[in-house]
């Protein structure tokens, strides 16, 4: 991979920046608290997931909103392909965009959007966990905790597995000061975000696909991926 092509100036068929690498973040846990805020959908798991830093947190996140630059992160996937995650800091249109390229493809593939008009889920728990753990250099971190934790919020599974509370907690624990992440992380995969936890099925050889209401890789939705695009995205994303 080129190390230049992990970190953009542009994302091909993404408007908006300027974006900058700011991997200093994802060694904030102010940070994840507001990254992971989309996430509860309860009193019982905001509690959980701000505890006492509930103030430092909102802090924090209005000035990382603030800044004029869009924070970029980017996670490096098999034969070439990246997941890019841009904070897109628009003084009317916050929010965080969960995209898919690679070299070759004319523009990448917006899979999920964490804002006001949330689209999603964009990865099924195992896509999820195959990004975090694939350990391939060059972009903005190695780490499977960060890793995880930055792509959850594009993530809904309504079948993930029964390791996954733990998963989860171990990434909260080595990534967050919270006080109990082994709650916090069955909270939020209970939650699932605001579009909530979908379906994934693959048909024969044909591409994963879902049955979120919100999802671009739901084919039953008029705004959906056509089929060839579901197919390389599905590709990409394979275990």
């Amino acid at each position: 991979m080129n190390p230049a092509d992990l970190h953009p100036a542009e994302i091909p068929g993404y408007e908006g920046g300027p974006l900058t690498h700011q991997t200093g973040l994802l060694d904030e846990p102010l940070f994840w608290l507001g990254h992971l805020y989309s996430c509860v959908q309860s009193e019982e798991a905001e509690e959980l997931l701000f505890g006492a830093d509930y103030d430092a947190a909102g802090d924090f996140q209005r000035r990382l909103w603030e800044q004029a630059e869009w924070p970029a992160f980017t996670v490096p996937l098999p034969v070439d392909h990246r997941l890019h995650v841009v904070y897109r800091t628009l003084a009317d249109d916050t929010g965080t965009d969960y995209l898919l390229h690679h070299p070759d493809w004319a523009q990448a593939e917006l899979l999920a959007q964490d804002d006001g008009h949330f689209m999603g889920p964009g990865l099924s728990w195992n896509e999820l966990v195959a990004a975090a753990d694939n350990a391939l250099p060059g972009g903005s971190t190695t780490d499977p905790h960060a890793r995880l934790l930055l792509l959850l919020p594009a993530f809904g599974d309504a079948e993930a597995p029964d390791n996954a509370a733990g998963r989860l907690a171990g990434a909260l624990r080595a990534r967050t000061s919270v006080e109990d992440p082994e709650t916090l992380a069955s909270a939020l995969l209970k939650d699932q975000g605001a579009p909530g936890p979908a379906r994934w099925t693959t048909a024969g050889h044909g591409p994963s696909i879902n049955d979120g209401e919100y999802s671009f890789r739901n084919p039953a939705n008029r705004f959906a991926l056509s089929a060839d695009r579901l197919a390389r995205v599905s590709a990409a994303l394979a275990p």
